[in-house]
């Protein structure tokens, strides 16, 4: 249980977890399972397994995406926005052309204005021209970015990346299970 956990129970007794403002109560069954049931019930057997897989997945990224959203959230930060400054940060010199940041990132390039948008009015970053191709714009990571990257990363490291529920080998096989879907849809050759 991290910092931003909050275990209670209910008057029924049920399990109820909080990520920073988001209940979770745990139900008495699977829901997944469940429709998976569902599923091959109403004629559907061999979409059956997929659909719960794909559901879990969906399901999980919520999972992650609220503990994350609940450590950064006090920081000023998204998860979009961490993304970026560590992005930045990883770098040689602090700074990509805007273009390459949707690239890496894998996000849309209105995406990548947003969020540089409001890291700039926070001041962790700022738009400076390219030094060699004027059509070009780079995001820079400002010493305060610095500061605050470094800190998000810390609390992420603590409270998500290294408590996610699942031992060293789970993680592993996880990860190479979705880059094959990765791999596949494309995202990388």
């Amino acid at each position: 249980m991290t910092s931003n956990e909050l275990e209670s129970l209910d008057a029924k007794g049920a399990r109820s977890v909080h990520f920073g403002a988001i209940p979770v109560t745990a139900l008495p069954f699977d829901p997944i399972d469940r429709a998976q049931q569902h599923w091959v019930e109403n004629g559907w057997a061999d979409a059956a397994p997929g659909m719960a897989a794909l559901t879990s997945v969906m399901r999980v990224q919520q999972i992650f995406l609220a503990r994350a959203e609940a450590v950064l959230r006090p920081l000023g930060l998204t998860f979009a926005r961490y993304e970026l400054l560590r992005l930045l940060a990883f770098t040689r010199t602090g700074a990509l052309p805007l273009g390459k940041i949707g690239g890496r990132l894998q996000v849309h390039p209105a995406s990548v204005t947003n969020a540089v948008d409001r890291l700039e009015a926070q001041g962790l970053v700022r738009r400076e021209p390219h030094p060699d191709d004027g059509r070009m714009t780079l995001a820079r990571l400002t010493p305060e970015g610095r500061k605050a990257v470094k800190k998000a990363t810390t609390a992420l490291n603590r409270e998500v990346f290294d408590a996610l529920g699942l031992d060293g080998r789970q993680i592993g096989q996880l990860f190479e299970i979705l880059a094959v879907v990765r791999k596949g849809a494309g995202d990388f050759a």
